[in-house]
């Protein structure tokens, strides 16, 4: 436990270190160590307002989607959007992704904004002509095939008091404990420390009831190999990676 408690700290010096602030506008630019499809930093916005503070992507996020060609005025992109934005507790004022936070719970709302705004940019991958449906579709229609029983979209917890959203939760059973899953379209190094991040600190607050969850990542490798990176950052935090060519693999530990 003491190893991964300086695994958490040292993540949190980290992303302490790599966050600038700059002021634009009256507003506070905050500039997160976390990487877009474009490789560029998030930023996100924040600005004093009557009882709190108001934080915002300004916009970006959904701009940049429509200019890359994947506009969301269909009803299905438009359920998947309200959906991924429910989940992390944020909402769509016009096309800014906005969060309202008080100083004792902003880092959480920090937090959810940048993660809905990460999951919201892979909707890009709903664009690509190369891209035979959405990747947690798949996901989940293997897992019903398989006959594994599951629950989607779980919110659990972490010891740092951030909330983390897990794709799929397996149960436990008599033979085998708790499993967590998630899926990952778009197999990068950032995703899979983002995943790592929330692993360790599930995992962390989870041991902490005598619980002994499992963690897989579920990586689609259908038009790309995954890089040797993503592989090495999960398995350096105990999470499984299971590649989706091989996700037959797996099946067995999964249904127990």
């Amino acid at each position: 436990m003491s190893d991964i408690a300086t695994l958490v700290d040292r993540y949190q010096a980290w992303l302490k270190d790599r966050t600038v602030l700059k002021q634009v506008n009256g507003w506070t630019e905050i500039t997160a160590p976390f990487l877009d499809r474009h490789n560029d930093y998030v930023q996100i916005y924040a600005k004093r307002e009557e009882g709190g503070l108001v934080l915002s992507d300004d916009g970006h996020t959904l701009d940049d989607l429509r200019a890359s060609g994947c506009a969301l005025d269909s009803p299905r992109r438009q359920a998947i959007l309200q959906t991924t934005l429910n989940g992390f507790g944020v909402k769509l004022d016009h096309s800014a992704l906005v969060v309202r936070a008080t100083a004792d719970n902003f880092p959480l709302r920090k937090h959810n904004l940048i993660q809905a705004m990460l999951a919201v940019n892979d909707m890009f991958w709903l664009a690509s002509p190369i891209t035979r449906g959405l990747f947690l579709e798949d996901v989940a229609a293997w897992l019903d095939l398989t006959d594994v029983r599951y629950l989607p979209r779980v919110k659990v917890s972490g010891a740092s008091g951030f909330d983390h959203i897990f794709d799929f939760a397996i149960p436990k059973s008599r033979r085998s404990p708790e499993r967590l899953l998630r899926a990952i379209g778009n197999p990068t190094r950032e995703r899979a420390e983002s995943f790592a991040f929330a692993w360790v600190d599930t995992a962390e607050a989870r041991k902490q009831r005598d619980v002994e969850p499992i963690a897989y990542a579920i990586l689609n490798d259908e038009e790309r190999a995954v890089p040797p990176t993503v592989n090495e950052a999960l398995v350096a935090y105990g999470i499984r990676p299971v590649p989706w060519s091989a996700r037959d693999r797996v099946r067995d530990e999964l249904v127990a």
